[in-house]
């Protein structure tokens, strides 16, 4: 196995284009795991761990550019006001060694179903960066899942960074797993307002063969608070629309029994996460139109 180090990023996609099947590694996670299992044994490794603008983020008016390499740690610290969903989600990672470590960029190259970031990414709205010696384009999230552990990144390109919209609403993270810590998500779900559009977007984990959204359940449910006046009211969902919402979820998973779960279990899961983080987001949004300090979460 070769360890190819470029010591910036246009030697990176350099080697990258006459690498093609070389696997980036930065903070080795995943990478590593499945190496030392012998899930996986690749001719080349590309170190990226080298390049500085990698583990550098800037916010914007309206984004956060999240470098690729970005450990989990940063977002938690430093982005928790613009990230809060994925700032959630990040303390659920691992050790805090492998937050110290473990990045965005990572997690999406890996592209496992059961990668925490993903449904916090979906809920906020994101684009990754991909950046090969031919150019740069923007892959709408929705999108960059294409199977299980697979990616719509070409075999010459590299994940630069990371555009995700800033919190302009409340947002939340719930995950299931088998202890409290080092463990992969029985199944997850990330949920975020969006008041500015008056829209609510969803993002699931572990339960299908990628990460992905409840679309039904979204457009149920932005019709739902249009129809009751419930985003310029404030007022209180009801029990009603919170059930329908949570079996709309539900059906939007497609998923597999395994050694961490059952199908039917996930689907279980996955509903009861969805009703009680659309309790505690629109009790922290009612309590901002109110003027308090913030809702209390509801289980």
């Amino acid at each position: 196995m070769d360890f190819l180090r470029p010591a910036g990023w246009e030697e990176a996609l350099a080697a990258k284009a006459e690498h093609p099947a070389a696997v980036p590694i930065a903070g080795g996670t995943d990478v590593m795991v499945e190496i030392n299992f012998d899930q996986r044994r690749p001719e080349q490794l590309l170190d990226l761990a080298r390049i500085p603008e990698l583990r550098e983020w800037e916010v914007g008016e309206e984004t956060v550019r999240l470098g690729a390499s970005v450990p989990y740690t940063m977002i938690m610290e430093h982005l928790r006001a613009e990230l809060p969903g994925l700032a959630l989600a990040s303390h659920t990672v691992g050790s805090p060694q492998i937050r110290n470590r473990g990045s965005v960029g990572g997690n999406l190259g890996a592209a496992s179903p059961a990668g925490d970031a993903h449904p916090a990414l979906l809920a906020a709205g994101a684009e990754v960066e991909a950046v090969s010696v031919r150019g740069t384009r923007l892959i709408p999230v929705e999108e960059f899942y294409t199977g299980v552990k697979r990616n719509a990144l070409a075999p010459d390109e590299l994940i630069r960074a990371v555009h995700i919209k800033k919190a302009d609403g409340p947002q939340q993270f719930s995950k299931v797993g088998t202890r409290n810590a080092m463990v992969i998500a029985v199944c997850a779900f990330g949920l975020a307002l969006h008041p500015a559009t008056r829209t609510v977007k969803t993002g699931i984990g572990s339960a299908a063969p990628t990460p992905v959204r409840a679309r039904a359940a979204e457009d149920f449910l932005n019709a739902a608070l249009a129809e009751d006046g419930l985003w310029e009211s404030g007022g209180a969902i009801t029990p009603a629309i919170a059930r329908e919402f949570a079996e709309l979820c539900s059906g939007a998973c497609n998923p597999i029994d395994d050694v961490r779960g059952s199908a039917a279990y996930r689907r279980h899961a996955v509903g009861v996460m969805a009703r009680r983080t659309l309790g505690w987001t629109w009790d922290a949004y009612r309590g901002v139109s109110r003027g308090d300090e913030g809702g209390t979460p509801c289980a």
